[in-house]
């Protein structure tokens, strides 16, 4: 065997050996749990907010460190009041001076500047939460629905099989003379209707299917596993609504951003109040005649103030952003506030729907159903009642089903208002 014969060979075990690698690692849908953990890792967005944050926060030490110094050479008389020719040997002529300066901000600036840094990076780090409190939300409510139609699809497969046994009984009925065609043409109709709204929920799914897929950054065509459970609802004494209102105020990414940018705001304001103080600069300066340094000089400059109307103008506008500020961050508490409020009630609706439909409907409708099927089958009640009493079933399944997506689409959005598990 050739030396390139072996290394294709070689190649093939190795791509042999990855492409069974990845058909071995699970497929994300299972649960919820599992979409989030892909996410985390490969979803872009979050990732792009997560080097930003992690780019303010390098800039923080240079905020508040001195300016570069700076190197001033000036060669003096280079012609030697006219006796040689002009040069730029330092040597040669009449005098060289060398001015090392370095500029110095008025006491507490470079401060300011590190806090109002640091605080900026604070708010890129609530950003980067808030991004993933938001993409992990919407990652929770999609599921939600995609485990509702695909219980909502499995249960109408199911329902259409019933409806095929109804027929066959109609069928029967009416070869013995018991029932009138219209029996079975009418669970025909019922079979074909129910097929249409099957073909309308498996295009809703694949639709569904595409947007999660975009949420993980994975083709829209790529499969997911089938959804087997939702997360169990938090105790009702875990969502309360003073507890949750508690923590939403000292977690919440959205409010941190917000504070966060407040207090940037306000020490930014107390900088520019510090810009009616000069900056100075010092100057450390040897001069050098021929071959040696003879004259030692020191520098002073001061940048005088004077642009008075300039400067009121910026502190205005310091000002005014620090009261946009204010209200930003009032106006996103009273948003956050009224949302958790409205989730709240949502899913205490939405458990109380779904144990109604448990407890009470599902039960009775299917009571109702049998004593329909054994009255039709002995004449004594008609079809039509016997397919009333087959949807009543129907309906509360899918309210029993809606009510828990209802309740864990709630749950996700109290939680991306808390940027935390519950």
């Amino acid at each position: 065997m050739t030396a390139s014969i072996r290394l294709k060979k070689g190649l093939a075990i190795a791509l042999l050996g990855i492409g069974s690698a990845a058909a071995q690692e699970p497929l994300p849908g299972a649960s919820v749990e599992s979409l989030l953990a892909y996410a985390r890792e490969r979803n872009p967005e979050y990732a792009a907010m997560r080097f930003e944050a992690d780019a303010a926060g390098e800039r923080v030490a240079p905020a508040g460190a001195l300016p570069d110094p700076r190197l001033r050479t000036e060669l003096m008389d280079i012609t030697r009041s006219g006796e040689q020719n002009p040069t730029l040997s330092p040597s040669r002529v009449g005098s060289t001076r060398y001015t090392l300066m370095q500029e110095i901000p008025w006491f507490g600036k470079r401060d300011l500047k590190r806090e109002v840094a640091a605080l900026e990076a604070e708010g890129a780090r609530g950003r980067a939460a808030g991004t993933w409190a938001e993409l992990s939300g919407r990652i929770k409510a999609a599921y939600a629905q995609y485990y509702y139609l695909h219980r909502n699809i499995v249960l109408t497969q199911e329902i259409l099989d019933l409806l095929g046994r109804l027929e066959q009984i109609a069928r029967a009925r009416y070869a013995g003379g018991l029932a009138a065609q219209q029996d079975v043409v009418r669970a025909q109709v019922e079979q074909t209707n129910m097929r249409t709204e099957l073909l309308a929920m498996e295009t809703e799914h694949h639709h569904l299917l595409a947007r999660l897929n975009a949420l993980l950054a994975r083709p829209a065509a790529s499969p997911l596993a089938v959804p087997e459970r939702l997360r169990p609802l938090p105790a009702p004494a875990r969502l309360d609504h003073a507890a949750l209102e508690e923590r939403v105020r000292s977690s919440s990414p959205q409010l941190f951003t917000e504070e966060a940018r407040l207090k940037a705001a306000e020490k930014s304001r107390d900088l520019t109040y510090k810009n009616r103080y000069p900056d100075v600069t010092f100057g450390f300066v040897p001069n050098q005649f021929q071959n040696s340094v003879k004259q030692w000089d020191l520098m002073l400059e001061l940048n005088i103030p004077l642009q008075q109307g300039t400067r009121r103008a910026q502190e205005r506008e310091s000002e005014a952003m620090v009261s946009a500020a204010q209200a930003r961050r009032e106006a996103t508490a009273n948003q956050v506030l009224a949302n958790l409020a409205e989730n709240l009630a949502g899913i205490d609706t939405a458990r109380r729907t779904e144990r109604l439909a448990a407890d009470s409907l599902l039960p009775q409708a299917q009571v109702t159903f049998q004593a329909a099927l054994a009255g039709y089958e002995t004449g004594k009640v008609d079809f039509t009642s016997l397919l009333d009493a087959q949807r009543q079933i129907r309906q509360a399944r899918q309210n029993q089903i809606r009510a828990q997506a209802e309740a864990q689409a709630r749950l996700g959005d109290i939680e991306r208002i808390l940027g935390e598990d519950l």
